[in-house]
């Protein structure tokens, strides 16, 4: 990654300085959790349940649902964007509450199954401690090792791209591109390269103005995890 040089990276700043930046970030992607989650409780208290199944019957449609995959790139793209290189305060926190915001509406046809399909939260309840025990310790080892992981970004885009990929083919060819168990363990497995991936960025590679921005990432990294956690859960009660 290349940043410009107003404030020093964090890995460079004074003791203090940094340790704030650390804590800003951590209280961003808290807020950004929490508004998460007050989004999903809103559309589940105050939207009717048959909206939400029409939701799910939309994205069921092929194109819909490669119109969705194409959204996910590009919303990730422009969040970004904006909250990196927007210049102003306020385009940064622009970039992170249009992402959140994405994802919640990401996450709704998967929640309607959850709780009008299967009828057991406790799914969620179980993907949320999952999702947080996880996190928690690839975060410990990336501050207690203070070892820079930027070596897994070509493996990581990679990986993302082959997996989007995947996903294309089994929206329109779901006999030959069956995304079971198999496929949810690999993306858990690629969400936790890119927590590590992420949290040493928040280390090494961010600056000490740029809390916005790597809360960003860090949300976009665990929130995946989740959606596949949820996923992982919802296939072994198939089974």
């Amino acid at each position: 990654m290349q940043y410009a040089l107003e404030q020093p990276l964090a890995i460079q700043a004074e003791q203090s300085e940094r340790v704030a930046f650390i804590r800003r970030t951590y209280l961003h992607l808290a807020g950004a959790f929490l508004a998460f989650t007050g989004i999903l409780f809103a559309i589940f208290k105050w939207m009717p349940a048959e909206l939400s199944e029409q939701m799910l019957i939309w994205r069921s449609q092929p194109m819909n649902a490669f119109i969705i995959v194409v959204a996910f790139v590009g919303v990730g793209y422009l969040a970004r964007w904006w909250a990196m290189n927007g210049g102003s305060q306020a385009m940064q926190y622009l970039g992170l509450s249009l992402y959140v915001a994405f994802m919640a509406f990401m996450f709704v046809p998967l929640i309607y199954i959850v709780l009008y399909y299967y009828t057991d939260p406790t799914i969620l309840t179980s993907a949320g401690v999952l999702t947080l025990c996880i996190t928690g310790g690839l975060t410990t080892a990336v501050f207690v090792t203070r070892k820079d992981f930027s070596f897994l970004a070509p493996i990581i885009s990679v990986a993302s791209w082959l997996a989007i990929g995947v996903i294309v083919l089994a929206i329109f060819f779901p006999a030959a591109f069956n995304l079971g168990m198999w496929f949810s363990l690999a993306m858990i497995a690629l969400c936790c390269a890119r927590i590590l991936y992420d949290t040493s960025n928040v280390l090494h590679h961010f600056r000490t103005d740029q809390h916005v921005a790597a809360s960003l990432e860090l949300f976009s990294s665990i929130a995946v995890l989740l959606y596949y956690i949820i996923m992982l859960l919802l296939q072994s009660k198939r089974e």
